[in-house]
């Protein structure tokens, strides 16, 4: 592999987006329940494994200049004083060394910068969780690595055999060199045909963007796309630094269940439910608009075998039908919205789907722009939040011989969006993380446990809808 890249375009907007109340990492936390009799000292001798090194790109990488908004164009460059000691932290909690305990600390962790003249990235292993248990949590800039291509480089220095103590870490894997075109290599070939890429794309995004607007104007349409006004709430406020942080465990086989009577899909009941959180969460806070919340909903483009860092995501706007009170009716409004918001781009390339996801955000960034400014500019707003759900490891996985029984996401509040709510699926879960402003979003774990509670009843709705439907054709056939 080489030992320098081009950053992509996207990474560049991650670069000029970063500020101090702006903070643009991403990370994990993960759960992990030590070998019988090593508890005590397993995340010691973790972190002095991972001391050991080996350490490969994109974790040496740094920036070449840090001038993040007077240059266009990147490069990620090795780092010639590069100190894994750094980056690599033993962290202790507080007692009783609960779950509450863990979420302060991850809080206070994501809510610090990264210092971008080192390779932008730390892992904090956690020890004092009871019972017995360790947590480790990792932070990397989202311009070195998106959260699916981390999780890629995360699971792959894991282990599916708990006897398996050889396995390498994963900071030490050489990311695998595949279709992904976002792997630029040092000679400026893989970035040059990004940007040629993104030329050729920007002509069909636009007549893209021009003919969701016009389908706007008929009845389908108007109900099934969200159009580029979305109601202003308490998500739609300025950020600070600090941030909160709450999580949730949904069961997998309960969502597939759900999403097939109606045949939906796992994302479609996923929108639900936290759309169903959300209108419970706000209405305790006197807060929910009366018109229905818009959903960023990030979509990842790279090839499947893509392992490297950098950005190929694009995204779409989904309406979380917030002010529909039924939750089957809700469930198909969101999945309607879904499914016309993919059409748009089905039989798009790659990079047109990035640009036209571009043309979506414009007036959203315009917005963020007004909020941090706290300038009185006439911008609309587009969209609330951000609700994003990453593919993860289907089997149970082992660091160590550790278990790792969960992996909640922790992803990027900003200006004008508050809150983010991030999913990835692990061994038959859906692990969620719940990201929001320490000021504007009060009690966030109160949303967490809603989306619990949320989950249940729509359940309960989809099958007392679903049997009103079988009792009639039942009925039918027995009077044949």
């Amino acid at each position: 592999m080489p030992s320098s890249r081009w950053a992509t375009p996207l990474d560049a907007v991650f670069l000029a987006a970063e500020t101090d109340e702006t903070l643009m990492h991403v990370g994990i936390l993960l759960h992990l329940t030590p070998p019988d009799g090593e508890a005590a000292a397993f995340a010691r001798d973790l972190v002095a494994e991972l001391h050991a090194g080996p350490v490969e790109p994109p974790w040496t990488l740094h920036l070449q200049t840090r001038r993040l908004l007077r240059q266009l164009l990147h490069r990620w460059v090795e780092d010639p004083s590069f100190d894994v000691t750094h980056h690599v932290r033993l962290t202790a909690l507080p007692h009783p060394g609960g779950e509450r305990e863990l979420g302060v600390l991850v809080s206070r962790l994501h809510s610090e910068r990264l210092d971008l003249r080192r390779p932008p990235w730390e892992v904090h292993v956690i020890e004092g969780l009871e019972p017995g248990r360790v947590a480790v949590y990792v932070k990397v800039h989202h311009s070195l690595v998106d959260g699916v291509s981390g999780m890629r480089l995360l699971e792959r220095g894991l282990s599916t055999d708990p006897d398996d103590r050889a396995h390498p870490h994963f900071l030490g894997i050489p990311p695998a060199r595949g279709a992904d075109r976002s792997e630029n290599t040092g000679d400026g070939l893989g970035l040059l045909r990004t940007l040629l890429g993104g030329a050729r794309a920007a002509p069909v995004a636009v007549r893209t963007a021009v003919a969701t607007q016009l389908r706007l104007g008929d009845d389908a349409g108007a109900t099934a796309v969200p159009s580029y006004v979305a109601p202003r709430s308490v998500l739609n406020a300025r950020t600070g630094r600090a941030r909160r942080f709450a999580t949730q465990r949904l069961d997998l086989t309960r969502l597939r269940a759900v999403a097939a009577v109606g045949g939906h899909t796992v994302n479609d009941v996923l929108l639900t439910v936290c759309s169903t959180a959300l209108r419970r969460y706000l209405d305790e806070i006197d807060a929910r608009p009366d018109e229905p919340l818009v959903a960023l909903v990030p979509v990842d483009v790279r090839a499947p075998e893509g392992h490297g860092g950098g950005n190929y995501v694009g995204g779409t706007l989904v309406s979380l039908a917030t002010d529909v009170d039924d939750p089957v009716a809700r469930l198909e409004a969101v999945a309607a919205s879904a499914a016309a918001a993919k059409a748009r781009t089905a039989d798009l390339h790659p990079d047109a789907v990035i640009a036209y996801s571009v043309l979506l955000l414009l007036p959203a960034a315009l917005e963020a722009t007004r909020a941090a400014s706290r300038l009185p500019l006439p911008v609309p707003t587009t969209l609330n939040l951000t609700v994003s759900n990453i593919p993860g490891p289907r089997e149970v996985l082992y660091w160590r011989g550790a278990r790792l029984d969960a992996a909640f996401p922790v992803s990027i509040p900003v200006h004008s969006m508050a809150l983010n709510i991030t999913a990835q699926s692990y061994a038959g879960s859906l692990d969620v993380g719940f990201v929001g402003d320490r000021d504007a979003l009060p009690h966030l774990q109160r949303l967490a446990v809603r989306t619990g509670e949320a989950l249940d009843e729509l359940e309960t709705a989809v099958v007392r809808s679903e049997a009103a439907v079988v009792r009639p054709r039942a009925a039918r056939r027995s009077r044949g």
